[in-house]
C-alpha cells in the first residue's frame, strides 16, 4: 500500500486529470442519455479520489476522518456533475452511494484482517 503522503498526492493528481477530461468532454457527455449516465459515473470517481485526498489530509494532520469528509467529497463531486448536466447530479449521487458502500465494506475487511494479524502474534 502507498503511504499517506504519496496517496494524497496521487489522488490529487487523479482528481485534476478526471476533472479536466470531464470538462473537456462536457458537451459530448451531455449529448445523449447513456453519456449523461457516464458523466454521473465519472463524477462519482471524482467523489472517490477527493474522499481519498481529504481522508489522507486529515490523517496527516492528526484529525479523525468522519462523515464531514464524506459530505465534503460528495459536495465537490455533485458540483462537478452539475457543470455537465442536471441528470449527472442524480446519477453521481447514486454511483457515489454505491462506491461508499463498497469502500466501507473493503475498509472493514482490511481492519478485521489487521486485527487478526495483531492478535495472532
Amino acid at each position: 500500500m502507498a503511504g499517506t503522503g504519496s496517496s494524497m498526492l496521487y489522488s490529487f493528481l487523479m482528481f485534476t486529470v478526471i476533472l479536466s477530461l470531464q470538462e473537456m468532454y462536457r458537451g459530448k457527455l451531455a449529448s445523449s442519455e447513456l453519456f449523461t449516465i457516464l458523466g454521473g459515473f465519472i463524477s462519482s470517481l471524482l467523489f472517490l479520489v477527493s474522499l481519498t485526498f481529504i481522508g489522507n489530509f486529515q490523517e496527516t494532520c492528526g484529525m479523525r476522518t468522519g462523515w464531514g469528509a464524506v459530505l465534503s467529497a460528495e459536495a465537490i463531486a455533485l458540483i462537478a456533475a452539475s457543470t455537465v448536466h442536471r441528470v449527472c447530479i442524480t446519477t453521481c449521487f447514486l454511483f457515489s452511494a454505491g462506491l461508499l458502500y463498497e469502500v466501507n465494506k473493503l475498509s472493514g475487511m482490511m481492519l478485521a484482517k489487521s486485527e487478526y494479524k495483531t492478535k495472532r502474534h
